[in-house]
């Protein structure tokens, strides 16, 4: 569209003529009220019942399941394959059928594959159940970003990124304590710990599932709870600042095609592709790891938990910053420089427990607080429902790949140093800051192209270039 001075002084002039009776700050307040705490807890409990196995796994699921080798290395892989090829349908069923009815439908059957997780008996048993995880929770992730992105101007959403984002890490932490408190349920009713801790987890997913079909925001078009003028306010705002939204354009083949040919979307997924190794590894072998520096099953849950804590204190910071200075790539490397650091101390130092532990906060808060800013930077730069449902999938979908990796980068057989582990989370860290370098340079390029347009160039309607979205030679990206 326009240069980020020049839309915030369009925007002072005519929304404060046309809509007199909005005050702006207090109707933000209100939308962050009624969309955010929602699916902050539906993204909490979707990661939580997705990596609560490795809580599971101290309490001695891989000795009554007869588990050998690496059948829990398979059985967390089976998870990603459904959960990355419905990632992108997902959205756009969401689209058609609404936020309120897809995210609270799909948070209840995966409450209900969760709790099915506690009474499998065999490991045939165990990847059924982490197959159909992965199909219901697909659309958590990039339809919830989604959501986001289609009612916040670009400066204004990190932090609400960020903050949903950091659901994940509040998982974590919660994920440790609950399941201390879990596994001493050990032998009630005849059941080990660790069925308990999916049979209650996957439980109290479901009934929040069904109570959040009334509570589930749509999207600005179809928000009963605003007025009728709100709604052309968020409509208007959100349109002079990347265009109009196409709420109701019919997203047909050619559309997602081309968008996926875009650079800019393929290297938003390289960019969290970069990350999801050492994150995914993180979450599924943090307490493992943290056993294995001489702690019990209850101290290693316990201990597991500040690391978390960590990571969403940075993850808030890094984002009020970002939104504060509305700059994104610096505040990528930051995080990423923060997590080579916590890697590199784990992959070096084992005669020092207290350090390696140290080691584990670095690494957690850094890839965790990055991981945000990367996906708000590339939705935000999307405009319009078909390009950022689609971008968006892409870049949550084919990022997942690195869940496969990681899966099996920490194996048994390399306990208790795990170097190769360390190896490949330090090397995507790598792979995702140079892929955010080119980001960055691509859409300067990009902006700086747009600059030495002629007018002549740009002769479209006004029509045209607010459905044309971020492909307008007007709009401006973030960096």
């Amino acid at each position: 569209m326009y240069s980020e001075r020049e839309v915030a002084e369009q925007e002072v002039i005519d929304l404060t003529v046309q809509f007199p009776d909005i005050d702006e700050a207090k109707l933000v307040r209100k939308i962050d009220m009624r969309l955010v705490p929602p699916i902050c807890i539906l993204y909490l409990l979707a990661f939580l019942d997705r990596v609560n196995i490795s809580n599971a796994a101290l309490f001695g699921l891989k000795t009554d399941l007869g588990l050998v080798k690496n059948q829990y290395n398979t059985a967390l892989v089976v998870f990603f394959v459904p959960y990355i090829l419905f990632e992108i349908p997902s959205n756009a069923l969401m689209k058609r059928f609404k936020p309120h009815v897809w995210l609270s439908a799909c948070m209840f059957f995966f409450g209900l594959t969760t709790c099915l997780q506690g009474f499998t008996q065999n490991f045939g048993g165990l990847v059924t159940a982490r197959i159909f995880l992965g199909i219901f929770e697909s659309g958590m992730f990039p339809g919830c970003f989604y959501l986001l992105a289609m009612w916040y101007k670009r400066a204004e959403s990190q932090k609400r990124y960020s903050f949903f984002f950091s659901s994940t890490t509040l998982a974590g932490a919660f994920g440790g304590l609950l399941a201390t408190a879990i596994g001493k349920m050990d032998g009630v009713r005849g059941y080990h710990g660790w069925r308990w801790v999916f049979i209650l987890e996957g439980l109290v997913t479901c009934i929040v599932g069904v109570a959040f079909y009334f509570v589930i925001a749509d999207f600005p078009e179809d928000a009963k709870w605003l007025t009728e003028e709100e709604r052309r306010f968020v409509k208007a705002r959100l349109q002079e600042d990347v265009g109009a939204s196409q709420r109701h354009h019919i997203t047909k083949f050619k559309d997602i095609m081309k968008t996926l040919a875009d650079p800019r979307v393929i290297l938003g997924g390289f960019m969290y592709f970069g990350l999801i190794v050492p994150a995914y590894s993180y979450a599924y072998f943090a307490p493992g790891i943290i056993q294995s520096l001489g702690y019990t099953a209850i101290r290693s849950q316990l201990f597991s938990v500040p690391p978390w804590a960590c990571a969403f204190a940075l993850s808030m910071i890094v984002a009020i910053f970002s939104d504060h200075f509305r700059h994104r790539y610096i505040f990528t490397l930051i995080p990423q420089a923060i997590a080579l650091a916590g890697f590199a101390i784990c992959f070096k130092v084992h005669h020092n427990p207290h350090l390696e532990y140290a080691g584990l906060f670095l690494a957690a808060s850094g890839s965790y607080a990055s991981m945000p800013v990367i996906v708000c930077w590339c939705a935000t730069n999307l405009a319009g429902h078909t390009r950022r449902s689609v971008g968006t999938a892409w870049q949550v979908g084919f990022g997942n790949i690195g869940g496969i990796i990681a899966a099996y980068s920490f194996i048994a057989a390399d306990a208790p140093f795990y170097k190769t582990g360390y190896i490949l989370c330090l090397a995507f860290i790598c792979l995702s800051s140079a892929s955010c370098l080119a980001y960055f340079f691509y859409v300067n390029h990009e902006n700086r192209r747009r600059d030495r347009m002629g007018e002549g160039e740009k002769m479209l309607t006004w029509e045209e270039k607010q459905e044309m979205g971020d492909l307008n030679p007007d709009y401006r990206y973030q960096s």
